[in-house]
């Protein structure tokens, strides 16, 4: 079995983790991997971007499964290339990656199958979008509507908030062309839930919900980042919500993009917002989440590597059941200082010994290199440090202690990852 996986972050090493679990003989590829995964990957140098180079690559290899982890490469239409020269691919087409390459296509999509979401409008032009947020009040939520590495959206607390948002995007293009067009939508309180559908383009199979944390600051506060980090599993999720998940959310937005041509094979995430009236979408994206990846796929005790060759293939997932752990996962990012602004590079890294040999924690890659003398971070989110345990609480303290041992230069992270999950097990009845 040889296998490719496109990317070089935290959930690109986790599915080569993954992956190399289920098939220990598989020869596993990457693009340009960060200095975690070299030890376990062989490297490929071209740019997870390169799609046409990729796709002549991977034929010329003659490899069996190629797994595409961004976004970026998904909407360029790597599946595409791949399908066309006979490569199984696991992921989305061009076409189907809309649901996250547009957030103006996708909102469109939920209103016409009756998917329940925020109501929003859609602008090209800032004074529209101004005067919108003027009549509607906040809080009120921002995005842009093409892909801005999970940095996007803005929750604005006041209207002046709200129109310094859209000037950023629209006028100063702080994400470029992604920004060219905004969403405006209503804001929606409660908590979120992440969920992974496993699509085969009819039909999907839900792994284990897990909740990330965006805003960069403790307690959640300030600005929204790719994850700081996330947990699973999600107490307040149960097999009655999963249902209304899977029958009011998932089943109909994979009818409408079949209906649109655009059958969605890969993974479907569904950033959920759990309100009073019942489960609404945030957003949708088109591949696994980043740091969701991070906890979900070490508590799968199932193959993932068997329903993701069955879709690549171009099968059916019908009667697929996954297994889980018991247990729980917590993961904490390390970030660089400055992040998600600009900050440094090449800050040596140490990992403790006691840290790298415990086998209830699992240390995923994202902004790392090997360099002469060494490990450094070459990125604004380096390592996620995923805790197990059989609580949640044993997950989270193997996590943070875990954080906090691994030393660079500048090194910034939440020390409350999974808090609302943790004070609601303090409240319970013993």
């Amino acid at each position: 079995m040889r296998i490719l996986i496109v990317g070089n972050g935290g959930r690109e090493h986790t599915l080569a983790w993954k992956l190399l679990r289920d098939a220990p003989e598989a020869t596993v590829f990457a693009t340009q991997p960060n200095g975690g995964m070299t030890s376990s990957v062989e490297p490929v140098a071209i740019a997870p971007g390169d799609v046409v180079a990729l796709a002549g690559w991977a034929a010329a290899q003659s490899i069996d499964l190629v797994v595409v982890g961004p976004e970026a490469p998904l909407a360029a239409g790597l599946v595409d290339r791949l399908e066309q020269s006979g490569i199984p691919a696991f992921g989305p087409t061009k076409a189907a990656a809309r649901i996250e390459s547009s957030k103006s296509y996708a909102k469109t999509l939920m209103q016409r199958a009756g998917v329940p979401t925020a109501d929003f409008a859609a602008f090209t032009d800032l004074g529209e979008a101004s005067a919108y947020v003027r009549e509607h009040g906040a809080p009120i939520v921002v995005k842009a509507s093409g892909l801005a590495a999970g940095k996007g959206a803005v929750v604005c607390d006041t209207v002046e908030e709200a129109l310094q948002a859209l000037e950023s995007m629209m006028a100063d293009r702080t994400f470029g062309e992604a920004g060219r067009e905004v969403v405006v939508e209503e804001f929606m309180g409660g908590e979120e839930m992440s969920v992974f559908a496993l699509a085969d383009g009819r039909d999907a199979v839900l792994m284990l919900p897990s909740q990330d944390h965006k805003r960069v600051g403790e307690g959640d506060v300030g600005p929204n980042t790719g994850g700081m980090g996330a947990y699973a599993p999600l107490s307040l999720s149960s097999d009655a919500l999963l249902s209304r998940v899977q029958d009011e959310i998932i089943a109909p937005t994979l009818a409408a993009l079949a209906e649109d041509d655009s059958e969605f094979r890969g993974v479907l995430y569904a950033g959920i917002m759990l309100t009073e009236s019942g489960p609404r979408v945030v957003e949708f994206n088109c591949r696994f989440g980043d740091p969701e990846a991070q906890v979900v796929l070490p508590l799968l005790e199932s193959s993932l590597l068997d329903p993701l060759l069955e879709v690549a293939r171009g099968g059916r997932l019908g009667g697929t059941t996954l297994e889980w752990s018991e247990g729980a996962a917590l993961t904490t990012v390390l970030a660089s200082e400055g992040y998600p602004g600009t900050y440094p590079t090449g800050r040596a890294i140490h990992i403790p010994e006691s840290v790298a040999t415990d086998p209830d924690v699992l240390l995923f890659h994202a902004g790392t290199t090997s360099g002469s003398d060494g490990l450094e971070t070459s990125g604004g989110r380096v390592i996620a440090a995923t805790g197990l345990g059989p609580t949640l609480s044993q997950a989270a303290s193997k996590s943070r202690a875990a954080a906090a041992a691994i030393e660079f230069s500048g090194k910034q992270f939440r020390k409350d990852i999974g808090w609302r999950e943790l004070a609601r097990a303090e409240r319970a009845p013993r």
